[in-house]
């Protein structure tokens, strides 16, 4: 017998036994984006390898280690499959000159790639729904896309989540914020880790988010890039924090939230649970003004988000949230009449926006009641030759109350659609 093969570490399969929720979280997602007037977007899994390098940054963790890139054979074109949703995103809207007739509010939803270690909650290949405006410069967008969220939420029944939020300022205060950080870990060298000693000249703003338990109090000492805000980006955040106390989202401060991406300004924010371990973080977004012009197009202020649908997921199975997919009907046909039928009864069925699986195949009544037991219909719909004779069927409920009994198959069409 040959070698059976095997997924890829990291790249895994999801199950029917699964789809059904991962389903209902999809389609949640898409009618809440189209509540505030997002439109979907589709773009390709493989970019130039460029175009990550200059928009997630040189020195983060995606670049330096995780990105499966690799030479076009053909023409020598160094490519890459995508890390993440946003850098696409953007070289999309530059290319088609989508902003040229105004703002653009746009979503995504799709698999993207990173060698990271596989655990609970991270893998190489992982799914992500995304969201993106262009063309909006004050906080009232990026509050839009954090109460949409909110709903988002509400709207799935999840438990035990957490907005934090922060502001990162503008690339100016960035800069000079990141000397006097520099200067302050210079001074504690001697408590570094290794990874924090890697980042202190190239990314040291990502020290501050270091889970390190050693480094913890040091970190927490460390002066805060909220408190040497100018004034525009200080109004900015304050105009955003009234926003979301108008709307009713409970949001914390976290001044150590910086974000593993360089594009990053102003606003950023992360959705967080206690649920799923060190995994926590299930959605993450934030401003990032000046990547469109970065990329090669005009100066255009740009606000987004992206959303971990595997961990979503993993906390929807957590909060007791289910999903069914299973079909309203089973038809059971018993006899060669009555098998000759089952195909029209089960397109008229169908016809009434009724999803039914037709028992195929052959085998006894009680082999076919089975069946109809184990795929959770709410309903059999039985039919023999005595059935076919009278131009009738027999409906017996299989989930919910009620008797057997025998019909005219437009009252039991009747009665299935009620």
């Amino acid at each position: 017998m040959a070698d059976k093969f095997q997924s890829i570490k990291g790249f895994y399969d999801i199950l029917p036994e699964h789809t059904a929720l991962w389903q209902k979280l999809e389609d949640t997602a898409r009618r809440a984006l189209a509540q505030y007037g997002y439109r979907n977007i589709r773009l390709p899994l493989v970019e130039p390898t460029d175009l990550f390098v200059r928009s997630v940054g040189e020195h983060t963790d995606i670049v330096e280690k995780e990105m499966y890139s690799w030479e076009d054979t053909l023409n020598g074109d160094q490519l890459t499959l995508r890390p993440e949703g946003t850098a696409g995103c953007v070289r999309a809207v530059i290319e088609h000159s989508l902003t040229y007739n105004g703002p653009q509010r746009l979503w995504y939803m799709g698999a993207m790639f990173r060698h990271e270690n596989v655990q609970k909650g991270r893998q190489r290949q992982f799914h992500q729904i995304g969201a993106e405006a262009f063309g909006y410069a004050g906080p009232d967008v990026d509050a839009e896309q954090i109460v949409m969220l909110a709903r988002l939420w509400r709207e799935l029944g999840l438990c035990d989540v957490e907005l934090q939020i922060n502001s990162i300022g503008d690339a100016a205060e960035r800069a000079e914020y990141r000397q006097t950080l520099i200067a302050y870990f210079e001074g504690h060298a001697g408590l570094l880790d290794e990874d924090a000693k890697r980042r202190l000249h190239s990314n040291p703003l990502r020290i501050l988010d270091s889970k390190n338990p050693r480094m913890q109090e040091i970190i927490e000492a460390a002066p805060r890039l909220l408190d040497t805000l100018g004034s525009e980006t200080r109004a900015h955040y304050d105009g955003l924090c009234q926003l979301l106390d108008d709307a009713g989202v409970a949001y914390r401060l976290n001044t150590r939230l910086v974000r593993g991406l360089d594009y990053y300004n102003r606003t950023v924010f992360e959705w967080v649970t206690a649920k799923l371990g060190s995994q926590g973080t299930i959605a993450a977004g934030g401003r990032y003004d000046s990547l469109v012009e970065q990329l090669g197009g005009d100066a255009t202020p740009a606000c987004g988000f992206a959303i971990g649908l595997e961990r979503i997921f993993l906390l929807m199975q957590e909060c007791g949230i289910e999903a069914s997919d299973a079909p309203d009907v089973y038809l059971v046909n018993v006899g060669e009449s009555a098998e000759r039928q089952a195909p029209r009864i089960a397109e008229a069925l169908r016809n009434a926006d009724l999803a039914v699986v037709m028992h195929a195949g052959g085998g006894s009544f009680k082999a076919q009641m089975k069946k109809a037991d184990r795929s959770a219909a709410r309903y059999a719909l039985i039919i023999g030759d005595d059935e076919v004779a009278a131009s009738e069927v027999t409906l017996k409920p299989m989930l919910v109350a009620g008797e057997q009994a025998r019909l005219s198959l437009d009252k039991a069409i009747e009665e299935l659609t009620k």
